[in-house]
């Protein structure tokens, strides 16, 4: 079997993504920035940025750690901000059933909102036949290696470019 990234299909979906990659990639250097002046250390915002990948979770933690809520507080909290991808996991459910459980959780870690519409946009329903879900997988790595890399980028350049600036 060849691999995901040599798949026409992942290309497709990197070629998709990349149409979105400004406006994630302002997000991302917005939530760098924030998570910096929020007074974190350097090793907090770096692990947050590379672990978390959940924008809208961490901008939402952000405040209750800085408060020092407790941590049953902050995690509720993302976990209400992030509710909506149970949705998507129930509608991705029959996309993704025959692949093992470890390659299903690194899916998860990866599909983000615009991941997830553009891969229901391309496949409509889920294929039925192994050729057809190599395609998927494939589109999908395609969309989530760009969208996960320019988040990465961004994130890591707003940490760099508020580290470097001081506040008056």
């Amino acid at each position: 079997m060849t691999a995901l990234y040599k798949h026409p299909e992942f290309r497709i979906g990197a070629r998709d993504m990349l149409t979105l990659a400004p406006g994630m990639a302002a997000w991302g250097l917005m939530t760098g920035v924030a998570m910096i002046k929020s007074g974190l250390s350097l090793v907090e915002v770096l692990l947050m940025c590379l672990l978390v990948f959940a924008g809208s979770s961490q901008l939402a933690a952000l405040p209750l750690i800085i408060a020092g809520a407790p941590m049953w507080v902050v995690l509720a909290t993302a976990l209400c901000v992030n509710l909506r991808f149970m949705v998507f996991s129930v509608h991705l459910r029959s996309y993704m059933m025959h692949q093992p459980f470890w390659r299903r959780l690194v899916s998860g870690y990866f599909t983000t909102d615009p991941t997830y519409v553009q891969f229901t946009k391309r496949f409509a329903q889920p294929a039925d036949d192994p050729v057809g879900r190599r395609a998927e997988e494939a589109y999908l790595a395609g969309n989530c290696a760009v969208g996960w890399t320019n988040w990465m980028v961004a994130s890591l350049f707003g940490v760099a470019l508020a580290n470097a600036t001081p506040v008056r």
